[in-house]
């Protein structure tokens, strides 16, 4: 999955189309994904304790990863995401290990 938590996402369909918010769960083997803010969903809770009221409560809820587009810091825009390998480290025992590294397919600036 090429979201992380903490991107900031846009809604490209449902009911927020258009709207940006921070990604807070991944779930990878479904590819879903939790966008705060985003895609409401209202629960009815019943009270736990005898004279409490009961309440109303809304969280946001899974929705498939298709359905957002990560927003690039650099530029601003909504973009596809590449990966560019770049060389590591080497130390005296281990090579040189390549790290993938998250690409703008608009800016090619890495997020």
């Amino acid at each position: 999955m090429k979201v992380k938590i903490g991107d900031k996402v846009k809604m490209l369909a449902g009911k927020d189309k258009g709207k940006t918010g921070k990604v807070l769960q991944l779930l990878v083997g479904s590819n879903k994904v939790a966008v705060e803010g985003l895609n409401l969903v209202t629960k009815h809770q019943r009270p736990k304790k005898q004279g409490e009221a009961g309440q109303r409560v809304q969280f946001p809820a899974l929705v498939n990863a298709s359905k957002i587009a990560v927003i690039c810091p650099k530029c601003g825009q909504p973009a596809r995401i590449g990966y560019k390998f770049i060389e590591g480290v080497k130390t005296e025992n281990q090579p040189s290990k390549k790290i993938k590294n998250r690409i703008c397919r608009k800016c090619q600036q890495e997020i």
